[in-house]
């Protein structure tokens, strides 16, 4: 289970309809609405400058939220909708969906690479390049991993560890159906200036007949 989940705050909307709306909007809030699960949808109000710092980041639509709102229980939501000025394309609405235990759902879970001092390619100046320090699984809201462990033991200078070699957790997948690349580990800068001296010098010593 992951670790920590953000919590994210909002307040009970008195009100439905255009009218409760634009008065959300002119005391600074966004409204919205918290859908699914076994309750009824609730009407809440997002603090705009929140909302807007959270889309910001990035991957609002894929992060898993701890929505607290007074008077309710605390409930897991994930964003499913975001409604946008047309002209000015700021938030002007936000759906957010309950969770259940057993439902799936799109996560980006971070990478942590250990054991480097295990790695002979590092310890020759290799220099490991994480291609995708966090990957895209179809994952269950009641089972998320906190990360996913790349073990460096034995990795060389030239070698790619694929999402085929990381041991994924029981009933999630990739979103990406194909062996793509999670990292690398390349050679030293000056390791590649000298490999390619020496083709140069063997360009330039002529055929002998």
């Amino acid at each position: 289970m992951a670790g920590e989940i953000p919590d994210f705050h909002a307040e009970v909307r008195t009100g439905t309809g255009k009218g409760a709306a634009r008065q959300a909007r002119r005391a600074g809030m966004v409204p919205g609405i918290v859908f699914g699960g076994d309750a009824d949808p609730l009407p809440i109000n997002v603090e705009f400058k929140v909302l807007l710092k959270a889309l910001k980041a990035g991957r609002f639509k894929s992060t898993l939220l701890n929505m607290k709102v007074e008077g309710h229980d605390d409930v897991r939501v994930i964003c499913r909708d975001v409604q946008r000025h047309v002209v000015k394309d700021l938030p002007t609405h936000v759906d957010f969906m309950r969770l259940r235990r057993t439902t799936k759902i799109n996560l980006f879970i971070p990478v942590e690479f250990i054991n480097e001092n295990a790695a002979p390619g590092i310890k020759r100046g290799g220099v490991l390049n994480a291609v995708r320090p966090e990957i895209e699984l179809i994952v269950t809201a009641g089972d998320i991993p906190e990360k996913l462990t790349v073990d460096l033991t034995g990795v060389d200078i030239g070698d790619t560890i694929n999402i085929s070699d990381i041991t994924l957790p029981v009933g999630s997948k990739p979103t990406i159906d194909r062996d793509f690349v999670v990292a690398n580990l390349s050679a030293p800068s000056g390791l590649k200036s000298s490999d390619n001296e020496d083709e140069v010098d063997a360009a330039d010593v002529p055929a002998t007949e």
